[in-house]
């Protein structure tokens, strides 16, 4: 217990030392921004900082982000996705970050680093929310480790190269655009998923889900005897059983998928569960139940890999007061999540799904790409 403890000191002193040390890059970054967009008259000198200490922007509201979180916390740790893609909306609509962003145009520095501030801030939320996704549905024998360890053995370097190559050089606009337009297709896809012809593709998922949602309303739930169990599992093929079904996937395809997700999901400042989710139920052929806890295992290595890389590689500030509201609020969504998703039927969880990525995905490709959105804010 020493030990651990003596551990745990440590590894949130060299937290500490990194966000202390990397102060000055914040700093630096955002004050040549600031005297850059004060200098070309977009700024006034002397009003009320708001948004990251930026002199008259908006003035965010930490109860109005707690709230948010919790929906955020709870779609995520639910779908196994989207928590990302919610964050982003609160940060660029609900308090109007995007259209603040967006009003400097593309040349000033201020534009981009608002953008990637909106970025690394999603990634925030979404790694806390992953973080207890994973120990709960663990606990609940509803995470495929191996599955989630090879997913994010691909994702550590798609996480560390994206910010790396495109911090700082994201106009708002284009970010909006490429968010909706990756959400709109993965709707699609996921529509498409929903059809007889997919479905007859995945007969194994559909009887796991089938015998889980029979135990669950006879009240007789043995996760401990009828959850994941490992069988086997070799460089080439793993296989494992979930209430009496058997699945089996080659550990090398998830480390190849998660390098090109975690990369397009650090791109677009989100976890990348709305990828993980059909790559889940289409290449694994995973029911509904385990998607939420495998992906958010491998989201959360993602998200450590893009936050620090952001932050410390390329000094992108958050708003301190506003991240540790959010962090409440995804903490009491996330623990809630898991204990209701299993009273959800399998296909609910999924036309869920479906209904945010259209939403979201013509919103915020229409007004990155058109200029105006084609359907209303929340």
């Amino acid at each position: 217990m020493l030990r651990k403890n003596r551990m745990l000191w440590l590894a949130l002193l060299a937290v500490g030392l990194v966000l202390v040390t990397n102060e000055a890059a914040f700093a630096d970054r955002l004050t040549t921004a600031i005297t850059e967009a004060t200098e070309a008259g977009k700024l006034t000198a002397g009003a009320e900082p708001g948004y990251l200490g930026i002199p008259g922007a908006p003035q965010l509201n930490v109860v109005l982000g707690l709230i948010w979180a919790i929906w955020v916390g709870w779609i995520f740790s639910t779908v196994g996705a989207f928590g990302g893609i919610m964050a982003g909306v609160g940060h660029i609509t609900i308090y109007g970050l995007g259209d603040y962003a967006k009003g400097f145009g593309k040349g000033l520095k201020i534009n981009k680093v608002v953008t990637d501030s909106i970025r690394v801030s999603n990634q925030w939320l979404v790694g806390c929310s992953a973080a207890l996704s994973s120990f709960n549905y663990y606990k609940a024998g509803r995470l495929v480790a191996p599955l989630g360890i090879a997913l994010a053995i691909g994702a550590v370097s798609g996480s560390w190269l994206v910010p790396w190559l495109t911090a700082g050089k994201i106009s708002l606009k284009a970010y909006l655009g490429y968010f909706g337009m990756f959400v709109m297709f993965l709707g699609c896809y996921l529509l498409y998923e929903m059809t007889p012809a997919a479905q007859e593709k995945k007969k194994e998922a559909k009887a796991a889900a089938q015998a889980f949602q029979a135990s669950v309303k006879a009240g007789d739930v043995d996760m401990a005897a009828q959850g994941v169990k490992i069988k086997t599992f070799t460089p080439t093929k793993c296989v494992f059983t979930f209430f009496g079904v058997e699945f089996s996937f080659n550990p090398v395809i998830p480390v190849i998928g998660g390098f090109f997700i975690a990369a397009l999901a650090s791109f677009l400042g989100v976890g990348g569960g709305f990828l993980l989710v059909p790559f889940l139920t289409s290449v694994a052929g995973l029911p509904m139940y385990l998607v939420a806890g495998t992906s958010a295992m491998a989201v959360l290595v993602g998200m450590i890999n893009s936050i620090a890389s952001y932050m410390m590689l390329k000094g992108t500030p958050v708003q301190w007061s506003l991240i540790g509201a959010e962090l409440v609020g995804i903490v009491i969504g996330s623990m809630v999540g898991p204990r209701t998703s299993k009273y959800i039927p399998d296909r609910v969880l999924k036309i869920i799904f479906v209904i945010l990525a259209f939403y979201v995905g013509v919103r915020y490709m229409s007004k990155g790409f058109l200029g105006y959105s084609l359907v209303p804010p929340f």
